[in-house]
């Protein structure tokens, strides 16, 4: 005989108690709720394993002499392929420490930073220290190997400080990957999402802030959605460190998660350099860090306004 189901949509008493049966007298699953949980438990796994997988920081893992065999067709690359322009570098000290703070772009392959990596050593040379904060799943990814030899290590205030404290120049990207996810449309944005850990590890340091501002990146492909809900729901905010689970269109598979990666479309790449700021000469002893971090933003979006200004078309440039 057929399960029989009540009016008000409720199973009949024999119903629910054959389900409990085969459930083996326990307390139907319920399936929505249990999703997540299996979904939590595989990204637990895979956190471990990427934490597994990233090494300690160690600042000899450059090898300048590897970036000096491979710069120059890299950089051919980037100028070809992104018709990379790298404006105001000679703004940057020659030595000594200093903090280049960039807006990022351009999902996980972040043609920006590749750009701006190549450009900082062709005009300084290999032998100027310059190094990189990534994502730990950039530093432990299959192309970390080569990452490492070009100064990238995992984004880590330790290893920011070491970094610093050896005299070199360090790039962060406090908006990780909150900004670089972000919706194409909202491209023309500097968006750090309310970090400000790179003012204060500027100030206990006191060594200079360099805004980086770039454009060009978030059109290499068709970002839709950061997915922060998804991330919560997955809880990949809390085990990876991510704060998105965003979906993008782009090649070669279309519509697709954006943490798998895509084939840069060829999008012209413009990054300007501004001059550094000394934060307690301009903003006193004992400096306001919400004043700095809102000064910071404002300065480079007015001159990601201009970059966006000379635009005439996405992609083209």
């Amino acid at each position: 005989m057929a399960t029989q189901v009540e009016e008000n949509g409720r199973g009949s008493p024999d119903a629910v108690a054959k389900l409990r049966a085969a459930a083996g007298g326990g307390a139907v699953p319920n399936a929505l709720e249990a999703v997540p949980k299996l979904v939590g438990g595989a990204i637990s796994g895979l956190a471990k394993r990427v934490a597994d997988a990233v090494p300690t920081a160690d600042l000899d893992t450059r090898d300048t002499d590897y970036i000096r065999e491979t710069l120059p067709g890299l950089w051919m690359l980037a100028s070809i392929y992104f018709r990379a322009d790298v404006r105001g570098l000679h703004h940057i000290q020659k030595e000594g420490p200093v903090l280049l703070v960039g807006n990022h772009s351009g999902g996980i392959m972040a043609p920006d930073l590749f750009v701006f990596v190549l450009a900082f050593s062709t005009y300084f040379g290999v032998e100027r220290r310059f190094y990189q904060l990534a994502h730990n799943g950039v530093v432990a990814s299959p192309a970390g190997r080569i990452v490492r030899k070009y100064g990238t290590v995992a984004a880590d205030p330790r290893n920011a400080e070491l970094a610093l404290k050896s005299g070199a120049a360090v790039l962060v990207y406090p908006g990780g990957d909150y900004e670089v996810f972000r919706p194409s449309w909202e491209s023309g944005k500097v968006n750090f999402g309310g970090r400000k850990g790179f003012i204060r590890l500027a100030l206990k340091l006191d060594v200079p802030i360099q805004p980086v501002v770039s454009i060009g990146s978030q059109e290499t492909a068709l970002f839709l959605t950061r997915g922060e809900r998804l991330a919560k729901l997955t809880r990949i905010d809390k085990l990876l460190r991510l704060k998105t689970a965003p979906f993008m269109l782009g090649l070669p598979f279309g519509l697709m998660p954006a943490v798998f990666g895509h084939i840069p479309l060829p999008s012209k790449i413009t990054i300007q350099v501004m001059p550094k700021i000394d934060l307690r000469e301009t903003y006193g002893d004992d400096p306001d860090v919400n004043q700095i971090y809102d000064d910071v933003i404002g300065r480079m979006q007015d001159i990601l306004e201009s970059l966006s200004e000379e635009r005439r078309l996405p992609v083209i440039g």
